[in-house]
């Protein structure tokens, strides 16, 4: 079976098991989320491939972490995730990448990102629940870091935090590709 059959029955069914733990109806989380009610639906019966945003959405609105909804499989105290078995959930032709290097749940979810950006590229991302927080560190390049409109330059060798509850974006208006290791912290679901 491929990767992307096994992470669609995963989504499929952690989706399902969490909104019934929740006490979620269909309706209630595709408000909570922003996401339709026939896009859940599909992504219960495993019929679609959703974008890593309507993921996050979802997660965030069910207030576990992506890993959480993709079934990952955990350790009573020590969480390994090989090299192998950590997911690219975005990518383009010219090579730009977000790839989830692991995640737990905390307080609320909590999540390590591997991002690559090439040149000219940029990813957009919806605001999260209010109390999100992401800590970025770049290790090659410079990122654009845009939030609520305004732009911050962070280089190599810098790190930057900034509430996730606004509109941002991560971009490369440099020669070569940006890397950066991300950390995303989502406050529980009330």
């Amino acid at each position: 079976m491929a990767d992307l059959d096994l992470l669609t029955r995963s989504l499929a069914r952690n989706v399902k098991r969490w909104r019934t733990e929740r006490g979620f109806t269909l309706d209630m989380l595709a408000a909570r989320a922003g996401v339709s009610r026939g896009m859940l639906i599909q992504i219960e019966q495993a019929r679609t491939n959703p974008s890593i945003g309507t993921i996050v959405k979802i997660g965030d609105a069910l207030g576990v972490s992506v890993p959480t909804l993709l079934d990952y499989e955990r350790g009573p105290n020590v969480r390994i995730v090989p090299a192998d078995r950590t997911v690219r959930l975005w990518h383009t032709e010219r090579g730009s990448y977000s790839r989830l290097l692991t995640g737990t749940e905390a307080l609320g979810p909590l999540e390590m990102w591997e991002w690559r950006l090439m040149p000219g590229e940029s990813s957009d991302s919806d605001p999260h629940p209010e109390g999100t927080v992401e800590l970025v560190h770049v290790t090659a390049g410079e990122l654009t870091l845009t939030v609520d409109g305004e732009e911050h330059r962070v280089p190599a060798g810098a790190s930057a935090s900034f509430e996730a509850n606004a509109p941002h974006t991560y971009g490369n208006a440099g020669d070569g590709p940006m890397e950066m290791i991300m950390t995303v912290s989502v406050p529980p679901a009330q």
